[in-house]
């Protein structure tokens, strides 16, 4: 990968022969786990101005209509979170000749508050291009990371680093983006949702408003571009054409009684061996994919798959030494005349991929001239690094990336589009409410990560009984299992929220991911507990869970601030309140500058909240929020399992305590 300075450029054309499709990454760490930025691209023609409202793609219009931009969301990484742009340059139009990557923050955070701000550029195979890092963010609350642009036939890469004080309304400002005037023009547009059908849409009330100039020769005719809301947690009505989810409360049953199972088009309880439930698992998932565009795009567009038309194959013959292999899928999307090709191995119910018939499917690929390889398996991949090693040979000009996918990032997607974000045909939602209903079945295979491996019972046993030394490389095993698990807790829980959330990792970019399992794995030999972070999007709050395997419980906690200028009773009290509906188990304790402060269970607080109060009366900067349950012993997702008791201490904490606490934070009084 070529790293350059603010101020250079490079031809992507020169460093590969696969740029025409390109994903960009930005990314950042943050010491608190809680920075976060908002991306979003511009679209420029030759004179530096964006053409109309649809050349601003960000988070609340996150798809150019031609395909060309689509934000991918955010990627956990080893060292903090990416969020990832997919640009197809075959498709931008040819009037635009640049595209500008920037992000911006909301309130009063700052880039400067964020560490190792970072943009990649990366090939349809996944291979980094050139790299470029921000060294000297300082106030900007809006920062421009780079441009692609064209030189002739070619598309080159400039590194900008210019940031702005004046937020998103500044950068937008300069690009042709007029802002109306408003409360807060810095602050991020708000997520749309589906307006009533025939409903009228009524004007935000003075939001400051974003929209695209027109030309003096069309400004007569120009449509009005929508307002941009400007408070994150409002919720304007969408404008465009009405979309279909799954409505949150069920329909009436029509069924005499509860033995009644409703008919299913995708039926599961037939499956008997593996291969049954692989072929099955395949041919449902790959028809889903064609007929439902939106689901298709969000599994592939990832991968330097083109937003196209999607043809998807089962069970092909392609002919490999003496005798032919049959991958489990073929997938192939056509955009501008240009096909683009993966094959699918897949695995379930937990069987491992074969190294071996992965890299004869990644040698077809190269021969055959195909984009990519993609596997698919309950097992979730960590750090974006594939499940399987294969051997790449060098000396092939075509590069082949290979790329895997877990049932629960499957099944994720599939939700978020089905209950929050809608699809644009209700046969769409039907289609994707059987999958999921197949998915999530006892007998399909398909329930994602759900063993924590051989090294579990062993681990467990050997911190029990003190008999396990630092250095067990079967305790390495056990943290990563307990990485991928915490990550499909986090696919889980965002897709039931409607909200990204992400493991916190606070090593710095660029230190060795295995150096850091074994540093967790002898904590794990000498205290005896597995810890992990999350950061929920629309909370300020990180979730912590620790798994302490001497005593045989989970603790998930959360530390919320005490609202500033408020009196000291009337913020415990609220606090109280606000708790009424959390469980009477949930141990509050009052952090002092630093320090803890008293403590107690909710039960006993909720006659006395003064219990909460310092004697000496020093102030109260902030709760900590705490919840204990049994863990489970076992290595499976069993109702007793490890991994069943770690998602459902997650799922507590958050339904139980986080969503009553919206709010607090942010309300202040007056202190006496």
């Amino acid at each position: 990968m070529q790293e350059i300075t603010k101020g250079g450029n490079t031809s992507l054309t020169a460093l590969s022969e696969d740029s025409g499709s390109v994903v960009v990454s930005l990314g950042w760490t943050s010491a608190s786990g809680a920075g976060d930025a908002d991306v979003s691209v511009l679209l420029l023609d030759e004179a530096g101005k964006v053409r109309g409202d649809g050349d601003f793609v960000f988070y609340n219009n996150p798809a150019a209509a031609d395909g060309s931009v689509q934000l991918l969301g955010k990627t956990p990484t080893d060292s903090g979170d990416e969020d990832r742009i997919s640009l197809d340059l075959t498709a931008v139009p040819q009037d635009v000749v640049r595209i500008v990557v920037a992000a911006s923050q909301y309130g009063d955070a700052r880039f400067g508050d964020l560490d190792d701000l970072r943009m990649t550029v990366s090939d349809r195979s996944g291979e980094p291009l050139v790299g470029f890092s921000i060294d000297d963010a300082g106030p900007e609350t809006a920062f421009i990371f780079g441009e692609l642009y064209r030189r002739g036939p070619e598309w080159k890469f400039r590194a900008v680093g210019q940031g702005y004080e004046t937020g998103l309304a500044g950068l937008a400002t300069d690009f042709g983006i007029t802002v109306d005037d408003g409360e807060d023009a810095a602050a991020p547009p708000a997520l749309p949702v589906p307006a009533p059908a025939g409903a009228a849409v009524p004007a935000p009330a003075a939001p400051a408003a974003v929209r695209a100039a027109p030309s003096a020769a069309d400004a007569s005719a120009a449509p009005a571009v929508p307002a941009l809301p400007v408070q994150r947690t409002a919720r304007s009505p969408r404008t465009t054409k009405k979309k279909t989810t799954l409505p949150r409360a069920a329909g009436k049953s029509l069924a005499e009684n509860d033995t009644w199972r409703q008919a299913c088009l995708f039926p599961a309880p037939t499956l008997k061996s593996d291969r049954e439930r692989e072929v099955r698992a395949t041919s449902i998932l790959l028809s889903v994919m064609a007929q439902v565009p939106e689901l298709g795009r969000r599994l592939t567009a990832g991968f330097g798959a083109p937003a196209g038309r999607m043809q998807t194959f089962t069970e092909v013959s392609l002919p490999h030494g003496d005798a032919p292999r049959r991958p489990d899928g073929v997938i192939r999307v056509e955009r501008a005349g240009r096909i683009w090709t993966a094959l699918l191995e897949t695995k379930t119910n937990g069987n491992p991929l074969k190294p071996e018939q992965v890299q004869e499917y990644m040698d077809i690929a190269a021969r055959r001239g195909y984009e990519a390889v993609i596997t698919l398996s309950n097992d979730v991949a960590l750090d974006g690094v594939p499940i399987v090693d294969v051997r790449i040979d060098g000396r092939r000009k075509h590069k082949v990336g290979l790329w895997h996918l877990s049932w629960a990032e499957v099944a994720h997607q599939a939700q978020m589009l089905l209950l929050h974000e809608g699809v644009g045909n209700p046969a769409h939602a039907w289609l994707l409410q059987e999958l999921l209903a197949y998915l999530r079945h006892e007998q399909s295979g398909c329930h994602g990560f759900h063993n924590m491996g051989p090294a579990w019972v062993p681990v467990r046993k050997g911190v029990e009984d003190e008999t396990i030394s630092a250095g067990d490389e079967r305790a390495v095993g056990v943290v990563e299992s307990w990485e991928r698990l915490i990550r499909q807790v986090c696919l889980r829980l965002g897709g039931e929220l409607g909200q990204k959330a992400l493991p916190v990792q606070r090593a710095r970019r660029g230190s060795d991911p295995h150096a850091r399992r074994v540093a967790a794995a002898e904590r794990l030999c000498r205290e005896g507990r597995l810890f992990a972070e999350l950061r929920i999007d629309g909370t300020n709050s990180v979730v912590a869970v620790t798994a302490d395997l001497r005593t045989g419980r989970i603790r998930t906690s959360a530390e919320v601030a005490a609202p500033e200028g408020a009196y000291p009773l009337a913020t415990v009290k609220r606090l109280v309140r606000m708790l009424a509906d959390a469980p009477a188990d949930l141990h509050v304790e009052s952090i002092v500058e630093g320090d803890n402060g008293p403590r107690g269970t909710l039960e006993r607080l909720r006659p006395e909240p003064g219990g909460l109060l310092p004697a000496n009366g020093a102030p109260i900067t902030g709760f900590r929020l705490s919840l204990i349950k049994g863990m489970g012993s076992g290595r499976g997702s069993a109702e007793t399992g490890f991994i069943r008791s770690v998602d459902a201490a997650v799922g507590r904490f958050h339904s139980g305590v986080l969503a009553h606490l919206a709010g607090f934070e942010g309300r202040s009084g007056r202190r006496g």
